[in-house]
């Protein structure tokens, strides 16, 4: 798997079309539920956007962080089986949310420190993680 990060519009996107030929896109900005993308089988390269997203629907139906924690990570898990068992590669995007201003709302915060703790623990199961920043794109691991 591999990882980018940065701040909204700061040229995730366009990072990975560079690097990925005919990336097949399952989005939450479209309407894509995570766990659809199981259902999909003939792709060499799977890129997931929208992570925020995703947590942010499950925020109001567990209100405790570490279970909803707890259940992202067999997505991510299983992201890397998937790549396994077809030889294919799995691309995540994540909006970097842990900068900048602290949000006052409970909710707002909630879904920024999710939303972190999914970046760690989707770098921690990446062979790269890239951070992007205004079009610039920089390998943190290789």
């Amino acid at each position: 798997m591999q990882l980018f990060i940065g701040g909204a519009c700061a040229g995730k996107r366009d990072a990975v079309r560079q690097r990925f030929d005919a990336p097949h896109w399952h989005s939450a900005h479209a309407g894509c539920r995570l766990d659809a993308w199981r259902s999909l089988t003939e792709t060499r390269c799977l890129v997931l956007e929208g992570w925020e997203r995703w947590i942010g629907q499950r925020l109001a139906d567990e209100p405790d962080d570490d279970r909803l924690r707890q259940a992202m990570v067999p997505e991510l898990d299983a992201l890397r089986a998937w790549e396994a068992e077809q030889g294919s590669q799995a691309v995540l995007i994540l909006l970097e949310m842990g900068r900048g201003i602290v949000p006052l709302g409970r909710e707002s915060r909630r879904l920024r420190d999710l939303n972190g703790w999914l970046a760690q623990d989707a770098a921690a199961r990446c062979e790269r993680v890239w951070y992007v920043w205004n079009g610039l794109v920089k390998a943190l691991t290789h």
